[in-house]
């Protein structure tokens, strides 16, 4: 039970670390909620996308490290290594912090802001390279756990989106702030580098 609350807590960690950053469907999803305009459907949108490719990730990594047990040590050194990037990144934008703009025009019906969700969802190459690619490797790393770290990644994405869709006019002013931007990109730095610290050092 202990080991799979903490692949639960591990997925749930990791995921929201890649998906609470400045991007284009964070700041979509902010604006839709500002206005509540078609909230549910773009928040479901974002969750069951998310929910979709971490799964093909988990399971398409699984079927791989089966058939060739030497995948988990490489799926290991490309994820640790992809995160330490990733939370350089991070580390830069916390020392230069931007602000999110929320500003633009609405879309104007429900059926418009699904396909300019889906667009800016399955349109982005960074979300297979996330979900798919990073999600999976990690998540192979936990063996007959894997789908524990799945949930735990599915559970924060959809926590994510349902707290700025729903939760956008109380949080606005926060994620306009450079400042705020910056404690969370400083915490998405360290969180990056202790797992793919972990990564490596396992491999």
């Amino acid at each position: 039970m202990t080991n799979v609350v903490l692949a639960l807590a591990a997925g749930f960690g990791t995921c929201m670390s890649l998906i609470v950053a400045i991007g284009a469907q964070n700041a979509f999803v902010l604006r839709q909620g500002i206005r509540r305009d078609a909230v549910l459907t773009v928040v479901a949108i974002c969750g069951v996308s998310d929910a979709v490719l971490i799964s093909l990730g988990v399971g398409g990594v699984g079927v791989l490290v089966q058939a060739w047990p030497a995948a988990v040590t490489a799926v290991a050194l490309v994820g640790g290594i992809f995160l330490l990037c990733y939370g350089f990144l991070a580390a830069r934008r916390a020392m230069k912090p931007s602000s999110m703009s929320v500003e633009g025009v609405t879309t104007g019906s429900r059926k418009r802001a699904a396909l300019s969700c889906l667009a800016m969802t399955w349109l982005n190459p960074h979300v297979y390279l996330d979900t798919v690619l990073l999600m999976g490797s990690i998540a192979a790393g936990y063996g007959a756990l894997r789908w524990d770290f799945a949930l735990g990644a599915v559970l924060a994405s959809v926590s994510w989106f349902t707290a700025i869709g729903f939760g956008a006019r109380l949080l606005s002013s926060l994620f306009t702030k450079p400042a705020s931007w910056r404690v969370l990109d400083g915490l998405v730095a360290a969180t990056m580098a202790v797992v793919g610290v972990s990564l490596l050092a396992g491999a």
